[in-house]
C-alpha cells in the first residue's frame, strides 16, 4: 500500500519511479500530511450517485479525530496518522536502497535520504553499548511519531463488554484473551488439544517466531470453554485433539479467523458506544500482571512473547484513567482538610516514667 501510494503520487506527475528526486519525495510527504486518508466505497454502492448513498447513522460513534466519550482513545482521523506516514517513508527509503545496491534502472540518488550526517553510516553505527540510545530521527522525511500510551479497559467496562456477547464461545474467547494476554490472532491457532484443563493452560503459535508456547489461563476462561464445546459438539461441529479449537457459528462448520472474532468484539462495543480493540486486552492482562507485587516482570515478559524486557517500560507511564483518579482523590483530600473541624488543643501531661521516678513508683 505504501509502494502503490508513492506510484500514483508519480503517475499524477508523470514521473518515472528511477527518476524522481528528493524534492519530489519532500513533496509527498508533505502531501501526505495536508491530504484526506481516501474513502472505501462499499460494492453495493460502486457506480451509484454520492446522493443516492445513505449515510451510516453515527449513534453511539465519535467524529473523526475526537476522543470516544466512553474510553477517551481517539477516532480515525481523516488524516494520514504519524505512524502512517513514518511506515511510508521507512518502506520507500528500504526499496531505493535495495535498488541501488542491485544497480536497477537508471536510478542515481535515493529520494528518501537519512540525514546528513548519518548518509555515509547505518543509524547509531558507533553506538557505545554502555549507554542509551537516543530518541532521534534517521530519515530525513520522517515525522516525529508520539509516544502512545497503552490504555486498558476498566473493570467495570468489561464487564459490560462481557454481558453484551450471545455465545459461549464468545465469552470463552475474552476470558481467554484478558487471562492468557496473548494476541488475537495467537488464540486462534490452539488445537482441542491444546487446552489442557488439568494443567490450566493453552498451548498457542506465537506470531513472528511461529513457536509453540503454553500460557497460563484463569479457571473462569476453562470454564467457558466447556460451555461452549459441549453446545458446539450437540451442533455437529468436528471434534477431535487435532482439530481447530475454534469454529464458526453457523453451517457450514469453519475454523474462526481473526476477521470475523475482530467484528464480534466490535459488536459487543457498539453497545457501549465504545471504541476498544482486542489489543486493547492484552494491554489489560498486562496492566494486572505487573500490579501484582508477586508476579515478577521476567514471567510477564515471559508471557507476553516479547524479546526484550525494556518493552514493559511503556507500561510504567500512568495512563489517562490513573491520572484522572489520583486528581480526584487529591481534590478530595484537600476539601476534607478544609471541612475538617480543627483539632482540639490538650493541655501537656506528664511523662508517666518521670513521675514514677519521681514518687517512687507510686505516681498513682
Amino acid at each position: 500500500m505504501d509502494l502503490l501510494r508513492w506510484w500514483r503520487f508519480l503517475w499524477a506527475f508523470e514521473i518515472e519511479w528511477d527518476r524522481a528526486t528528493r524534492e519530489d519525495a519532500r513533496d509527498f510527504t508533505l502531501w501526505m500530511k495536508l491530504a484526506d486518508k481516501p474513502v472505501r466505497v462499499h460494492w453495493r454502492h460502486r457506480g451509484k450517485d454520492p446522493a443516492e448513498i445513505p449515510r451510516p447513522s453515527r449513534t453511539g460513534k465519535s467524529a473523526p479525530g475526537t476522543p470516544n466519550p466512553v474510553t477517551g482513545k481517539p477516532a480515525v482521523g481523516k488524516k494520514y496518522a504519524p505512524t502512517t506516514r513514518a511506515h511510508c517513508e521507512t518502506v520507500l527509503r528500504g526499496f531505493y536502497d535495495w535498488h541501488l545496491e542491485n544497480n536497477s534502472g537508471s536510478l542515481l540518488v535515493n529520494p528518501f535520504p537519512l540525514v546528513r550526517h548519518r548518509r555515509s553510516a547505518r543509524a547509531n553505527a558507533h553506538h557505545n553499548p554502555e549507554q542509551e540510545h537516543k530518541k532521534q530521527r534517521t530519515g530525513l522525511y520522517r515525522p516525529r511519531i508520539p509516544k502512545r500510551i497503552p490504555r486498558r479497559i476498566p473493570d467495570e467496562k468489561y464487564t459490560e463488554v462481557f454481558a453484551g456477547l450471545r455465545s459461549h464461545r464468545d465469552r470463552a474467547l475474552l476470558a481467554f484473551w484478558v487471562a492468557t494476554g496473548a494476541r488475537a490472532e495467537e488464540l486462534l491457532t490452539p488445537k482441542q488439544g491444546d487446552a489442557v484443563v488439568g494443567q490450566q493452560t493453552i498451548g498457542v503459535i506465537r506470531k513472528g517466531t511461529r513457536d509453540y508456547q503454553e500460557l497460563p489461563a484463569s479457571r473462569d476462561a476453562f470454564v467457558w470453554l466447556r460451555l461452549y464445546q459441549e453446545d458446539a459438539w450437540k451442533k455437529g461441529v468436528p471434534r477431535g485433539r487435532t482439530q481447530p479449537l475454534w469454529w464458526t457459528l453457523r453451517r457450514p462448520w469453519r475454523p474462526l479467523e481473526y476477521d470475523a472474532a475482530r467484528m464480534m468484539f466490535t459488536r459487543a462495543n457498539q453497545l457501549l458506544g465504545a471504541n476498544s480493540t482486542l489489543h486493547d486486552l492484552r494491554h489489560t492482562t498486562t496492566f494486572l500482571m505487573l500490579d501484582d507485587p508477586n508476579m515478577p516482570p521476567a514471567y510477564v515478559q515471559h508471557i507476553l512473547g516479547h524479546k526484550y524486557l525494556t518493552t514493559l517500560d511503556i507500561y510504567n507511564r500512568p495512563t489517562r484513567d490513573d491520572v484522572i483518579s489520583a486528581g480526584l482523590a487529591h481534590h478530595a483530600r484537600q476539601e476534607r482538610k478544609r471541612t475538617a473541624p480543627p483539632p482540639a488543643v490538650l493541655a501537656p501531661a506528664y511523662n508517666p516514667e518521670s513521675r514514677n521516678i519521681l514518687f517512687g513508683g507510686r505516681s498513682a
